[in-house]
């Protein structure tokens, strides 16, 4: 692949009418490694329009035949995981083992998708009234779109596009600006796989590529994953130009630590969990609840101790446990937040922002930061930070950190750490997330569940993919049928079933 990123339109690369070519920067370096090209309306018609062209013989393709492709491409990926891995490194600075562990849970959902022509089983129902039978069917919508963000540029993708296409759709990509190169790469493994031309289109750019696909006339569905403000944005705007949309915001996920917990399993999860990928994931713990002050004291000291071990540099180092963040400006933003905690009275039990890389002099490194003391009111505790900061607050009681919990805007992902099998059954029933961990701290569903938060972390009525994906991308249809074998006159009421 070149250096420059081009938009994939119609099956090929193209560079599209609009001129505007942004920098791509290294997260190690700052260094300017390549460009990529954004999308203007006329770019986005174009893709839509191949998209619109396809869509009638791809949708009346049979589901058998899709998954063929959807099994082809999933050997593709088993087999470019590393080469996929690399590329998410080199772009995004995280490591290249947490970057190959996002490959997988991608490919984990193109297996599910694999299983479209059992997915898309319905209801057949005989004898619903006298000679009467009912069944329903599950149909592709049309074109789709996916906007998607720059945490996880393979398997956010993967968890849309295969299962969209699997159902008789076709789609278009628009992944985020800041580490573009691998979506196109996703795009040339399906077409190697043998997706028709049209099926799946990529369109680079910033805000002007996403509103002319969220109010674009042809355009039926949008699935999306950023902050909540722009997935607020996306939401309002496509659904009043009458789109059905799905589309995830931010998080701010707590994990309760009981007194009766393993403290070692729970310091070693969270840590993981807290400063793994930087922290720049919507399921990172960014904030600790602790059960009593014996706890929070006995938790603190193994967290610290574990920063400790922590090794930062190159993604590619096989050693580094955390990468640089994505951009400077990224970096900037997260620093802001430690000034502000130190500021608001937290206590800063280790302060990061001063690491030195040896080589990387102009990287976008932080180290991990850890408060203590934090409370409620505390610009740390109510913003999404997206960086590896972990804010321990204090609680006399569960009640206590159930009541914290729950009074929290967000509602994404949250876990508890307890041998009570009691407390951790109250737990997952009473508190108001939509994906819940025990002594799990990361609990992203498997591909055959679905994937969403609750409150503020989601504006949408359908989780991505599993059984909710599919209903997401296709539209129900209910045919009741009779043959009658003798005439009979009209009818002026409704069936009554009798």
């Amino acid at each position: 692949m070149n250096k420059d990123v081009h938009h994939f339109i119609n099956g090929k690369q193209t560079p599209g009418s609009n001129k505007n070519w942004q920098p791509l920067r290294d997260p190690l370096t700052n260094q300017i490694t390549k460009q990529v090209i954004y999308a203007d309306a006329a770019d986005v018609n174009k893709a839509v329009e191949a998209a619109k062209e396809a869509f009638p013989a791809w949708s009346t393709t049979t589901p058998a035949k899709r998954s063929q492709i959807l099994f082809r491409f999933k050997t593709l990926l088993d087999q470019h995981t590393d080469q996929l891995a690399q590329l998410i490194t080199e772009e995004h600075g995280k490591t290249l083992s947490d970057a190959r562990a996002s490959v997988q849970r991608g490919i984990a959902v193109v297996e599910y998708a694999c299983g479209i022509p059992n997915h898309l089983q319905t209801q057949f129902s005989t004898a619903v009234g006298t000679n009467i039978d009912g069944y329903s069917l599950r149909q592709p919508l049309g074109v789709c779109v996916g906007i998607t963000p720059f945490n996880f540029p393979v398997m956010v993708p993967l968890w849309m596009f295969p299962l969209a296409i699997a159902c008789g759709n076709t789609f278009i990509l628009k992944p985020s600006e800041r580490d573009p190169t691998v979506a196109v790469k996703l795009a040339e493994l399906m077409q190697a796989a043998g997706l028709p031309d049209g099926v799946l289109n990529i369109v680079h750019g910033d805000k002007v590529a996403v509103d002319a696909l969220i109010t674009h006339r042809d355009v039926v569905a949008i699935s999306a994953v950023g902050s909540t403000a722009v997935a607020q944005h996306i939401h309002q705007t496509a659904s009043f130009h009458h789109k059905r949309v799905q589309a995830f915001g931010g998080a701010k996920n707590h994990a309760l630590v009981m007194p009766d917990a393993d403290l070692d399993h729970a310091a070693n999860s969270i840590f993981g969990a807290a400063y793994g990928s930087a922290g720049e994931r919507c399921m990172a713990i960014s904030v600790v609840v602790a059960v009593g002050n014996e706890t929070a004291d006995a938790l603190i000291a193994k967290l610290t101790d574990l920063i400790a071990t922590l090794k930062i540099g190159s993604g590619s180092d096989k050693d580094v446990l955390m990468g640089p963040l994505v951009t400077r400006d990224h970096l900037h933003r997260v620093l802001s937040f430690v000034e502000k905690g130190v500021h608001e009275g937290a206590k800063l039990v280790v302060d990061g922002r001063q690491i030195k890389v040896d080589g990387y002099a102009e990287g976008n490194f932080m180290g991990a930061c850890l408060f203590d003391n934090v409370t409620p009111k505390m610009t740390i505790y109510t913003n999404e930070i997206f960086g590896p900061v972990l804010c321990i607050v204090r609680v006399d009681d569960f009640a206590e950190g159930l009541e914290l919990i729950n009074n929290n805007p967000y509602g994404n992902g949250t876990a508890i750490f307890t041998v009570d099998a009691n407390i951790a059954r109250e737990f997952s029933i009473r508190v108001q997330a939509g994906m819940v961990g025990i002594n799990v701290p990361i609990p992203v569903p498997a591909a055959q569940f679905s994937f969403g938060g609750w409150k503020s972390s989601i504006f949408a009525d359908l989780n991505l993919h599993g059984p909710e994906g599919v209903q997401f991308y296709t539209k129900l249809k209910t045919i009741t049928s009779t043959w009658p074998s003798i005439p009979h006159g009209p009818e002026f009421h409704i069936p009554t079933g009798a």
